[in-house]
């Protein structure tokens, strides 16, 4: 019986990647992009681990300390995930009619979507994670038994998150007295946002860098070394690792406590959809309740584009689980901020003026991939969003360039709020002023804007009208090929413009610190200038082509 509820997802993964008559060269393609990518993330964490592995003991312990966060952060983004998308994979799914109409017990359901789910929600977290902490154990040279440990632990981590995710969810639509899921996600929200705070100040990540709040040395290293959040799963995976780099050691109550929590955590919330199934289940199809005055006070007011946003921020709202995110992305938003907050930047042996503008300039990097991946969860599905009644745009006078026009106009103004939020925010916190904090603003604008452009477009490509839900249409091909293609871009924009804002930045710090203190366009050398130059209308023309290209694919597409 479960091998045949699962039957449809498994055949649709394999009609998605693999089609049948046709030689799977997209997939092919995006298979060697992301191991490059991994490979990549591996490189980069063996470097910066070798770093601390080298220096001493205290290296080493700073070196696990990292190691033990990168486990947590992960947990906590899985679960937060995992109950997002266990309410519409469990209560709102299209298929719930036919299966319900068939002799199927509410366990056997619940199985079904703790897969699925679990599949849904943790093959991009496993698979980039793997390297990372892949990486850590060819630094400590840990041998060939390492890597049985880490995928183990990897795997039973991300079962528990989707174990304790799902149950809370069947608890929470049974006893909330909600009349939509949106309340519940907004509840949801919240406890991530508690959790996530929870879990920072758990950490201490100030203790890393400021020892000077501790009497002696022996007082710091023992703080620091101390593991954090004992009870959190992620940290029984990150201990048991850690005391095998070290010692060669395997913790088995660890690994016992990682293996046991997977079936048990199971089982609690195989009970859960047994009796509370049914009343939840019933809850979460009440309607919203509201209603509307046909009168004649409202006037026709004509403009194609104020219908189509209308529409969208209303399709934005009604739906619980795109809103209730806004929440989320602000928690993480206060915790990224407040990390600029707590650098010890006075600490460093380099003047300050050189770090702070370094920082900043990897933080337009950071902002950029913030945007790629939020324009992935919200712009990419936004056309396919629109499922069967599609037929309205397309029966429409409107040519679908103009309507992927609204659709980009409508999204790029947030996205390029927020963008703007972070980089000025960051550099009020640096202090950072002059040539650096303009090409913060613009390079974070022509980024947001090549972004958002790219996700139109493989939006449009890649349109699933028959989606369950937007965030199901993020596991397909066209999310992949968006994610490793604005990456790129971003990547590309930033390496290219390293070396113009180096020797700009280098001039700027020179002549603010002599006698005259002035900025003077005079003492710039022409080849900064012309560098510069090439740069930004490289990087213009870069974006239009990008987002020109993959526009017309989508207009294509959706004429097809």
């Amino acid at each position: 019986m479960r091998l045949r509820l699962l039957a449809p997802f498994f055949r649709t993964l394999r009609n998605r990647f693999f089609p049948a008559g046709a030689f799977p060269l997209k997939t092919l393609s995006v298979i060697l992009f992301g191991l490059l990518v991994c490979l990549a993330f591996y490189f980069v964490t063996q470097k910066v681990v070798s770093y601390f592995h080298r220096q001493n003991e205290l290296g080493v312990i700073l070196s696990l300390k990292i190691f033990e966060m990168g486990w947590i952060v992960m947990f906590a983004m899985l679960i937060f995930s995992c109950m997002v998308s266990a309410v519409s994979t469990l209560f709102l799914s299209q298929d719930n009619e036919i299966i319900f109409a068939s002799p199927v017990p509410a366990h056997e359901i619940y199985f079904m979507r703790y897969i699925t789910t679990t599949i849904y929600t943790s093959w991009m977290m496993i698979v980039f994670s793997i390297p990372v902490f892949g990486a850590f154990g060819s630094v400590f040279n840990a041998g060939w038994l390492y890597l049985p440990l880490m995928f183990v632990s990897v795997i039973c981590t991300a079962l528990i998150a989707s174990g304790f995710g799902m149950g809370i969810t069947v608890f929470l639509v049974r006893f909330f007295p909600a009349r939509q899921t949106k309340d519940i996600i907004f509840y949801l929200s919240l406890c991530f946002g508690i959790f996530i705070y929870i879990v920072f100040r758990m950490l201490k990540p100030e203790n890393l860098v400021n020892p000077d709040q501790y009497g002696h040395f022996v007082e710091y290293l023992s703080s620091i070394s101390q593991p954090a959040g004992p009870y959190v799963p992620a940290s029984w995976a990150a201990n048991l690792l850690s005391l095998y780099l070290l010692d060669r050691e395997i913790d088995w109550l660890l690994l016992s406590l990682l293996i046991i929590s997977v079936p048990a955590l199971f089982f609690i919330g195989e009970c859960a959809m047994r009796h509370f199934f049914l009343t939840a289940f019933s809850r979460s199809q009440e309607s919203f309740g509201g209603f509307r005055t046909f009168t004649q006070q409202e006037k026709y007011k004509p403009g194609i584009q104020k219908w189509i946003f209308k529409k969208e921020s209303k399709t934005f709202l009604r739906d619980s689980a795109e809103w209730s995110q806004i929440f989320m992305i602000a928690a993480l938003v206060i915790v990224y901020l407040y990390s600029f907050k707590a650098l010890p930047v006075e600490r460093s042996p380099f003047k300050t003026e050189y770090i702070t503008n370094l920082i900043s300039f990897l933080n337009v990097g950071v902002a950029g991939f913030m945007v790629t991946s939020l324009s992935a969860r919200f712009v990419f599905p936004a056309v396919g969003g629109e499922t069967a009644a599609f037929w309205i745009i397309a029966s429409s006078p409107l040519t679908m360039e103009r309507f992927l026009w609204y659709k980009f106009v409508f999204y790029v103004l947030p996205f390029s709020v927020f963008s703007l939020f972070l980089v000025l925010c960051s550099d009020y916190l640096l202090g950072i002023k002059g040539p650096m904090w303009w090409f913060s603003i613009l390079s974070s604008l022509l980024i947001c804007w090549t972004v958002v452009g790219m996700a139109v477009g493989f939006g449009a490509m890649y349109a699933d009208f028959k989606a369950e839900n937007r965030t199901a249409a993020l596991g397909g091909m066209g999310a992949l090929v968006f994610l490793f293609s604005s990456m790129t871009v971003v990547f590309v924009i930033l390496a290219s413009a390293a070396l113009p804002m180096y020797r700009l930045t280098k001039q700027w710090i020179r002549i603010t610190s002599s006698e005259e203190g002035i900025w003077s366009y005079s003492l710039l050398q022409g080849q900064t200038i012309l560098l510069l130059s090439t740069w930004l209308f490289c990087s213009l023309l870069l974006g239009f082509l990008c987002v020109r290209f993959f526009w017309k694919k989508g207009v294509a597409g959706l004429r097809r």
